[in-house]
């Protein structure tokens, strides 16, 4: 999402313009800003995608793919509409992996990486963009109305230094401690641990409908981390 500049939400504005978008260096990521200025990134696009596609049949199996980056307000608002959300590793190369092993006609990532393969094999932002459009054109709808029904749940990100990368399966301490998270944020929270592939890091990533309360169990999770595995601990801003 870093490759919208600041410069578009105001003229988009500016120019009282329907949409504004932006692609990254070679095009294969759009992202969107609607007549209000507001962000709307590939979870969001997903959304909005997915309803269009299944109104016209075309949402094979009803089944949509993303990875576990992808924000759980997407997953809850699927919910409400009978569309399954299937998840995979980070990586475009794992949304098309399993869009072609499920027969599935639409997957992406929130950074507006967005696969129609049916059409095309690679994410293209031109694709995106013509299918955005068409979606607002045939719908009658800004894009702000389309989004309608899906918001960001709060989410934080904090990383622990770790002397050794054990599997955390090993560790019966913070597989006690991940378990109660999981428990007490239940069906609207969500929890995903693991280390940075790069760094001597344990990531831990928390999304729920209070922002009071992933922060606390964000703290705790880091806290047994650093006591069981060691190291700093640092939240990602």
């Amino acid at each position: 999402m870093r490759f919208i500049p600041e410069a578009l939400h105001a003229e988009v504005v500016k120019r009282t313009a329907n949409l504004g978008v932006a692609f990254d260096g070679d095009a294969d990521r759009a992202l969107f800003v609607d007549a209000n200025g507001s962000l709307v990134n590939g979870d969001a696009s997903l959304w909005v995608l997915a309803r269009y596609l299944k109104a016209r049949h075309e949402l094979t199996h009803d089944t949509v793919v993303a990875t576990v980056m992808s924000n759980i307000g997407l997953e809850v608002a699927f919910q409400s509409q009978a569309i399954r959300l299937v998840r995979t590793d980070v990586g475009d190369k794992y949304v098309l992996e399993e869009l072609l092993r499920l027969g599935a006609s639409l997957g992406g990532e929130q950074s507006g990486h967005i696969i129609f393969p049916g059409l095309s094999l690679a994410g293209d932002g031109l694709i995106t963009t013509l299918s955005m459009l068409r979606t607002m054109t045939e719908a009658g709808k800004a894009l702000h109305e389309l989004t309608e029904g899906f918001h960001n749940f709060p989410q934080i990100l904090v990383n622990v230094e770790v002397r050794v990368k054990q599997p955390f399966v090993e560790v019966a301490a913070i597989q006690k401690a991940a378990r109660e998270v999981e428990s007490e944020l239940g069906a609207t929270g969500r929890l995903l641990l693991r280390y940075s592939g790069t760094e001597p890091l344990a990531r831990i990533m928390i999304e729920g409908k209070s922002q009071d309360e992933i922060e606390k169990h964000a703290a705790a999770l880091a806290d047994v981390i650093q006591q069981t595995l060691g190291g700093l601990i640092s939240r990602v801003p």
